[in-house]
């Protein structure tokens, strides 16, 4: 090897060198850029119900999730069709175009807008000359880049292994060369045919499907018990919900200061948080930020993260966040309660609330108005409305079940402090003989007064009636 070729080696690597000047600062910059050069794409649509509308805000959005995976976005392509091609979904003469356009383009990578069967994956790459990835490929592999704890991880590992498992054969023909097997002339008990590549790592994957699995069952049980301890405790617990980048997070850091990762991204974060809060009147709660939600959802995902939005299921209340700057707000509801009720959550109550109204002008404020009457609209960003519903969540949340009247003496202002935080005060007043308080307490709460209750000013245990005043 020459030295001018070991210097240019050296320099490769950051190392000093005496023979050669230092590259120019533009050239530097070249090289770094091609090392780092993204992933060119062109993303296809169809709209096989014959709204191309619909099917141009879906690649819309698809082009938002192909630049949070870090693709450069070449192209895109909307088809309309009756139905799907069975062979490529596409259609033949759709995939020359699309090929052409690729070869035109220099684009590395095919995104189609719905999910696609093995069979269909393998004949349009055959003729597209590329690779090919559907819509669930891609969120997959955005819900991998961003999970961060030991459970999210392994949520969406099991997701990928789950999609990976029935289209192991449209990866590749290698994927059936023999694995093992010497044929006739093989020592004893290595006879015969063997055993294929493919079935090999299918074994693999259901073995690491069954320990994931395992897992996460474990860590369900952790997390089981610290929702226990808070509901025995009383506190009502708050699930904040609704479609990816609706500013949940946002909200969760503008009530509470969690410092819960904010981008303007799809999916900047896949780990709960839960805070706890108090609300007007001085009861308090716990608000959990979930996983944004989107049309399209992989089921495979959905099944992988349900030990997760089990919490959604338990709450006594989801405050479901809508962008209200979007075009289509009614579809992305439709499509977060379509979730909820794969997870079982279609039951308990619903707070909508319409968020970003720092990006509304006064028109769009009143036609969202007529659209959806009643529903409060704020804006997470500049708090905005924020106080107004932090009181609608205190009145729609489920009462205290015992109401009750106590005198608390002055040495136990601890269960004062209980009873302001874990029930909700109906009347107080200090005497002489300590704080006397008249409260709607849960189970818990009431055994713990039941030493100093005052038979005869209150309801015997029981449901406490609605019209009751604070």
């Amino acid at each position: 090897m020459s030295e001018h070729t070991l210097t240019n080696a050296r320099q490769a690597d950051g190392g000093p060198t005496a023979t050669t000047q230092a590259r120019p600062a533009d050239e530097v910059k070249l090289v770094e850029l091609r090392k780092l050069r993204l992933e060119r794409v062109v993303l296809v649509g169809v709209a096989v119900d014959g709204s191309v509308e619909r099917a141009e805000r879906s690649v819309e959005e698809l082009h938002r999730l192909a630049e949070t995976a870090g693709a450069e976005v070449l192209d895109t392509m909307v088809q309309r069709r009756a139905r799907p091609d069975a062979g490529t979904f596409i259609g033949k003469g759709k995939a020359r175009e699309l090929a052409e356009a690729v070869k035109a383009l220099g684009a590395d990578t095919v995104i189609m807008d719905d999910e696609l069967s093995p069979g269909q994956l393998r004949h349009l790459e055959e003729l597209v000359d590329a690779k090919v990835i559907d819509r669930t490929v891609l969120i997959l592999d955005i819900f991998a880049q961003h999970a961060t704890s030991r459970e999210g991880k392994a949520q969406v590992e099991l997701a990928q292994l789950n999609y990976m498992l029935p289209r192991l054969r449209g990866w590749g023909e290698s994927l059936t060369r023999v694995g093992s097997g010497m044929g006739a002339g093989g020592p004893i008990g290595t006879r015969g045919p063997g055993e294929t590549k493919m079935e090999v790592d299918r074994r693999r994957i259901r073995r690491r499907i069954t320990k994931l699995r395992r897992d996460l069952v474990d860590m369900a049980r952790t997390r089981d018990v610290k929702r226990r301890g808070r509901e025995r405790a009383g506190v009502p617990a708050v699930a904040l919900v609704g479609y990816t980048n609706a500013g949940k997070s946002t909200l969760l850091n503008r009530l509470s200061g969690a410092g819960v990762l904010v981008e303007d991204k799809l999916f900047s974060t896949l780990d709960p948080t839960t805070r706890r809060l108090d609300l007007p009147g001085g009861r308090a709660a716990t608000f959990t930020d979930t996983v944004g939600f989107i049309a399209k959802l992989p089921h495979d995902l959905v099944e992988a993260f349900k030990s997760t939005l089990e919490e959604v299921a338990r709450a006594d209340l989801i405050v479901h966040l809508v962008d209200a700057a979007q075009p289509d707000p009614g579809g992305q509801m439709a499509a977060v309660r379509a979730v909820l009720g794969e997870v079982g959550a279609s039951d308990v109550p619903e707070l909508l609330v319409l968020n970003k109204a720092d990006l509304l002008d006064e028109v769009t404020r009143a036609r969202l108005a007529r659209l959806f009457p009643g529903v409060p609209m704020l804006s997470a960003a500049t708090g905005e409305g924020v106080d107004d519903l932090l009181d609608a969540i205190a009145a729609r949340l489920p009462h205290p079940e015992v109401e009750l009247a106590a005198l608390v003496p002055y040495d136990r202002g601890d269960l004062v402090d209980r009873a302001h935080r874990e029930g909700e005060i109906l009347d107080l007043d200090h005497v002489a003989e300590g704080t006397r308080v008249r409260l709607r307490a849960p189970a818990a709460l009431a055994h713990a007064l039941a030493a100093y209750r005052l038979e005869g000013q209150a309801e015997e245990d029981g449901p406490a009636p609605a019209d009751v005043e604070r």
